[in-house]
């Protein structure tokens, strides 16, 4: 039997689904959260807890999804040579009402996701949701209530109430970061160097707070 047949016929093996860790709550907020003295995250925003923990997150929010939105490599002259680094930037929303962005940086990509997902879960923050549109007056919760603005280094996002069945009028990146927190249907304008996803998800963000400023 020649050695191509036998590894034609040799069984392939299965990858293992990494385990995830068992949280184990360290600070004070995380512990009252585990034993279930907190069950919701609108008690910890009222009483102006700080959350340290993403396993807080994922127990009081377990419907959160994580999308990677960027990748990059960042290079550094230092005295023993070029030094390379992997950055991440990931999102985590539950498509309803809550979105965060975090940054991670590191030698081995995997890490540099991996620290980007922690940080997004810990920068979780409410959006309020509604139906700003003229054109459809629903009292369905697809889109945002006003028209709202943001600003992250040179980008400008501008985020209008849209009918409901429209969908998310935005460029893929922002739409993905939309359709995280829950919007269904937009208009949106940007403005800028959008292709820098730093400064972009910053000024999304501040859109989305800018939610709560009115009514």
């Amino acid at each position: 039997m020649s050695q191509t047949r036998q590894r034609q016929q040799r069984p392939r093996r299965e990858r293992k689904p990494r385990e995830e860790e068992v949280w184990i709550p360290k600070t004070n907020l995380g512990k009252k959260v585990a034993s279930g003295e907190i069950t919701a995250m609108e008690e910890i925003l009222e009483n102006g807890y700080r959350i340290q923990e993403a396993g807080i997150m994922k127990k009081l929010l377990p419907d959160l999804k994580t999308e990677v939105i960027d990748v990059g490599i960042v290079q550094k002259m230092t005295p023993n040579g070029q030094s390379t680094r992997f950055k991440a930037l990931v999102a985590a929303g539950n498509e309803n009402g809550w979105l965060g962005v975090g940054r991670g940086k590191s030698k081995q990509m995997r890490i540099a996701i991996e620290k980007a997902t922690n940080a997004a879960y810990l920068n979780v923050s409410p959006v309020k949701l509604g139906c700003g549109s003229w054109e459809c007056r629903c009292d369905k919760l697809h889109s945002v209530p006003f028209k709202v603005r943001g600003r992250g280094g040179s980008v400008t996002i501008e985020i209008l109430p849209a009918p409901r069945g429209l969908g998310l009028v935005a460029g893929g990146k922002i739409r993905n970061l939309l359709r995280l927190a829950g919007l269904k249907d937009a208009w949106t304008t940007a403005k800028g160097s959008t292709a820098t996803m730093n400064s972009t998800s910053k000024a999304l963000l501040q859109c989305l707070s800018q939610t709560f400023s009115q009514g």
